[in-house]
C-alpha cells in the first residue's frame, strides 16, 4: 500500500487495456461509521482532479438526503445507473459495463461494501470495482470500519450492530492509498444532532443505539489502528517480511458450532499482525456424518479463510489431539487458536482437556484459547 500526499489519476489511452501495467490505482475512504465525512472528501478530491484537467466521473454516488454532499457532487458528470429487474421488482445498481464504456481517467464509487441485487454480474460492489481496476481505470471508493470481515465479531461486541455486508481485509492491503476521515465522537453526534447523518426521526434512537459515545471511541480507535498496522506492515522491508512468515504459522482448529467463524478471523488477525501464514483445520469423526446445515457452514468457513489468504485442511480422525499435532508438526505450526471446550466436568476430569494434551504434545507452540458465548441455562 502506497502513502502519498498527493494521488493523481494516470494518463491512459482512450481504449482500455487489460494488463498488469495498466492496471488502475484505488484509493480507499475510510471511516469509523456513517457521517465522517467520506463521500464529501471523496468528491472534493474528484472535483479539484476535474479542475484540473483531469477526466473525472461519478459511478456510484449515496447521498442519502445530505444536501452538502448532494451540492458537492455538482459539476462532475454521472454515468447512468442500471436499471436491474429483481422478482418483478425494479432496482438501480451501478453500470459497472457502462464506467467501462465511458473510460474515464478516474470514476468515484460510494460504499464499497454494498451488495448489488441478485442476478448482477458480480454479487459485490467491491468486486465491481477490481473489475473496473483491470480496465486502467482509476477510483476512489469510500468504506466504514465495520465491513471488515475480521472485525466483524468485535464490531458486534462493541456496538451490538451485526453487520451483514462485509468487504475481505486484502481489500485495503490491495489498495495504493488508503486515507482515514476522522472526526471526534463529539462533533459527529453534533452532525447527527443538526440532522446532517439522519432524518430527525431516526436521531434520538441512533444516539441511544449505535452513536453512543463509547461505542463511537471504539469504532474511531479500530479505524485509526488498522490503518496504522497497514502502514507499519508495508513499511516492513522484504526480508523482515520474509523471516516473519517463516517463523510464525497460525493454525485455527474449528468445529460445526457457530463461533467457529469468530476463532477464524481472530486467527486471521494475529497471522495478518505477523505476517504469518494462516492454517485452518477441520477435524472429522468417520462415525459422523455432517448435516446439510453443517456442510454449508463449512463451506463458508472455508471461503473465509481463502478471503484471508489461508490454507483450509479437513482431516478424518476419531482422535481430535493426535490430527491437530500432526498437522502442526508437519507445516511447521508456531500458534494455534482454540474455542474454549464444551466438555463436561466429569469429562475433563477424568480424560483432561485437549488444551492439556496439546501442551503436553506441542510444548513449543503458543495456544490462544477464545471465549465462545454461553446461552444461559
Amino acid at each position: 500500500m502506497i502513502y502519498s500526499d498527493k494521488f493523481e489519476p494516470k494518463q491512459h489511452p482512450s481504449t482500455p487495456i487489460v494488463s498488469s501495467k495498466q492496471k488502475g490505482k484505488h484509493k480507499i475512504f475510510i471511516g469509523m461509521s456513517p457521517g465522517v465525512g467520506k463521500t464529501y472528501r471523496m468528491l472534493e478530491e474528484g472535483l479539484q482532479l476535474r479542475q484540473e484537467g483531469f477526466d473525472v466521473v461519478i459511478g456510484l454516488l449515496e447521498t442519502h438526503g445530505r444536501e452538502e454532499t448532494a451540492e458537492k457532487a455538482i459539476g462532475l458528470e454521472q454515468v447512468p445507473l442500471k436499471e436491474v429487474i429483481w422478482q418483478e421488482k425494479s432496482f438501480w445498481e451501478m453500470d459497472t459495463e457502462g464506467i467501462i464504456d465511458r473510460s474515464p481517467q478516474l470514476v468515484l464509487i460510494d460504499e464499497l461494501a454494498h451488495t448489488n441485487i441478485p442476478g448482477s454480474e458480480r454479487e459485490k460492489r467491491y468486486q465491481d470495482v477490481n473489475y473496473i481496476l483491470e480496465f486502467g481505470i482509476d477510483v476512489y471508493s469510500t468504506l466504514n470500519i465495520q465491513h471488515l470481515e475480521s472485525l466483524n465479531d468485535l464490531v458486534h461486541k462493541i456496538s451490538g450492530v451485526v453487520v451483514r455486508e462485509r468487504v475481505p481485509d486484502l481489500l485495503l492491503d490491495h489498495a495504493d492509498e488508503v486515507v482515514v476521515i476522522d472526526v471526534t465522537p463529539e462533533t459527529l453526534q453534533e452532525r447527527l444532532r443538526e440532522g446532517k447523518i439522519y432524518a430527525p426521526e431516526k436521531v434520538d434512537g441512533a444516539l441511544q443505539n449505535f452513536f453512543q459515545r463509547r461505542n463511537l471511541m471504539a469504532l474511531r480507535e479500530l479505524a485509526l489502528r488498522e490503518v496504522a498496522d497497514n502502514v507499519e506492515g508495508n513499511g516492513r522491508d522484504d526480508h523482515e517480511k520474509n523471516y516473519c512468515s517463516i517463523q510464525e504459522s497460525i493454525l485455527v482448529c474449528i468445529s460445526t458450532y457457530p463461533s467457529s467463524i469468530k476463532l477464524l478471523r481472530r486467527g486471521a488477525r494475529i497471522a495478518d499482525h505477523m505476517n504469518g501464514r494462516l492454517f485452518v483445520l477441520f477435524v472429522s469423526n468417520p462415525n459422523h456424518f455432517l448435516s446439510k446445515s453443517e456442510a454449508v457452514y463449512l463451506e463458508t468457513c472455508e471461503q473465509i479463510c481463502q478471503e484471508f489468504k489461508g490454507k483450509f485442511i479437513k482431516l478424518e480422525s476419531q482422535d481430535v489431539v493426535s490430527a491437530i499435532t500432526e498437522v502442526a508438526k508437519d507445516v511447521g505450526i508456531t500458534q494455534i487458536v482454540l474455542g474454549e471446550t464444551r466438555r463436561s466436568r466429569w469429562h475433563l476430569l477424568f480424560k483432561g482437556s485437549i488444551v492439556q494434551h496439546l501442551m503436553r504434545s506441542l510444548p513449543q507452540v503458543d495456544l490462544h484459547i477464545i471465549a465462545t458465548e454461553r446461552k444461559n441455562p
